[in-house]
């Protein structure tokens, strides 16, 4: 819509803007009047209309089965927009137009916005299951009428009052007519089944809707006071209401198509089962948190025990084993750590490279510094927590065989990721600007256990390629190519 209002109309920004906001909300008036709405806005020249959205009815069959978005149509050429828009006012004369051997009613309301006619809604009802209508389809028929003046009125949709549609009541989930004063002049059978499930015993019809809702509702003291306003539908208000063994969200709409409010018209959905789930959803997100957060916990004692007893070791080798155990344990602490804070199970990885670089560094011989480039981004914990043993594993290679006591230098990790996110993949590259390695060196035959263990968890557990070899110009280059999309 944007394109089409900023290509071939001299509309502004607050005037799209508030066309954007009649799109959000206009599915309520199609489902109403069960009709299809196209909104047409004239070109800039004052020659043609473009049509710019269009609605399609859920009560309802369509009168367009092609797409009219884009459609450019000459002035004179459908006189019911030029009268409504000249004359600012609905149009419903005429004879029913034939499509496809179907009728369609066409009538014609200005959208009207401070004053000014934006453009032209045509609604379209397709004639040919017409019957005999009930008094729901006359209560809809009626509320349509209403929503239609105020838009010609220019008091509908209501500023600031942005809707989110996927998450608002819809007509079929259940609607009440409220006259001026709150009483329910009509319920329809969902709505009944709805109240019924919040504890009410007797019919809705007659009786002031405020009211019954606050009685339905838990004592709430002063609180009951506003709902019942609320409830009453004197402003454009969303809110949910919990008693009996039910949930109900309810959207109120006052109704003032001459000006002054008539009434109101009010939306509402059992969302009771939504709610449970939703409930569900939240006790087991706190669980696998506390999960995650005891096993941080445990993991952090496990790494403790093994410094206390790396300080009571007299053999150096055996003090160093266990103390290189202590930093891979600790790696895989910090992942749970950070999913512990977490919703999913997932983690913005940056984080812990970046802590596991800083741990690693402590055990530098030499005054060595480690920088990250490049972003890890969000990975799956099955991702996470093997990838960051397999940097663990590399950095502390890195550091103890890479450089000599008293010597300076950097470690850099750099990480890059390309590919859908379907087949995404990660290339990190670990590079040290050290000694070097030995000539005959051949790191996927080395018997050194850090090795060992990256081998193990690049290829067998991550899917992922694993290659060391001599940098460039000095020292050591690590690189790691790890799936990491939906494919992995």
């Amino acid at each position: 819509m944007n394109d089409l209002v900023r290509q071939h109309t001299a509309l502004g920004d607050s005037d799209l803007e508030w066309l954007h906001l009649l799109v959000s909300e206009w599915q309520l008036l199609s489902d109403l009047s069960f009709a299809d709405l196209v909104l047409w806005v004239p070109t800039r020249d004052g020659t043609r209309y473009v049509s710019v959205a269009q609605m399609r009815p859920n009560t309802g069959p369509t009168s367009y089965q092609d797409d009219m978005v884009g459609h450019l149509v000459p002035r004179g050429r459908r006189p019911l927009l030029d009268a409504a828009l000249d004359e600012g006012r609905i149009v419903r004369e005429g004879d029913p137009e034939w499509r496809e051997e179907v009728p369609v009613r066409v009538e014609s309301i200005p959208v009207r916005r401070e004053g000014r006619v934006l453009g032209v809604i045509a609604r379209n009802t397709n004639l040919l299951t017409v019957r005999t209508p009930s008094r729901l389809e006359l209560t809809y028929l009626q509320s349509a009428s209403d929503l239609a003046q105020m838009i010609a009125a220019g008091s509908f949709p209501f500023p600031g009052q942005q809707v989110d549609m996927d998450a608002s009541p819809r007509v079929g989930d259940g609607l009440l007519r409220l006259d001026a004063d709150g009483i329910v002049q009509y319920a329809s059978p969902n709505a009944l089944s709805a109240y019924h499930r919040l504890g009410l015993a007797s019919d809705l019809v007659g009786h002031h809707l405020g009211r019954a809702t606050a009685e339905l509702a838990p004592s709430r003291g002063p609180v009951d006071e506003a709902l019942a306003k609320v409830a009453s539908g004197w402003a454009p208000r969303e809110f949910e209401i919990e008693g009996g063994d039910g949930v109900i969200q309810l959207r109120a709409i006052p109704l003032k198509p001459k000006g002054p409010r008539i009434g109101s018209l009010v939306l509402l959905r059992d969302v009771t089962e939504l709610r449970r789930r939703e409930r569900e959803l939240i006790t087991k997100d706190a669980t696998i948190r506390e999960i995650h957060h005891r096993v941080k916990n445990n993991l952090q004692t496990v790494a403790a025990l093994l410094r206390l007893q790396a300080r009571r070791i007299d053999s150096t080798k055996g003090r160093e084993a266990l103390e290189e155990a202590v930093r891979r344990v600790g790696s895989i602490a910090i992942v749970h750590e950070t999913l512990s804070q977490n919703l999913d199970e997932r983690v913005q990885f940056d984080e812990i490279a970046d802590r596991v670089l800083a741990m690693v560094a402590e055990i530098s011989p030499g005054k060595v510094t480690g920088r990250r480039t490049g972003r890890f981004g969000i990975l799956d914990a099955e991702v996470a927590t093997p990838l960051s043993m397999v940097l663990t594993e590399i950095l502390q290679n890195a550091l103890e065989h890479g450089f000599r006591e008293g010597d300076t230098g950097t470690v850099e990790v750099s990480a890059v990721r390309g590919g859908t996110s379907k087949d995404a993949r990660l290339l990190i590259t670990v590079q040290d600007d050290g000694i070097g390695l030995p000539e005959d060196f051949d790191p996927h035959r080395s018997g050194n256990l850090g090795l060992q263990i990256v081998r193990t968890l690049v290829e067998g557990e991550l899917g992922g390629t694993f290659d060391m070899v001599r940098a460039p110009e000095r020292g050591t280059q690590v690189i790691l190519d790890v799936p990491v999309g939906a494919d992995k």
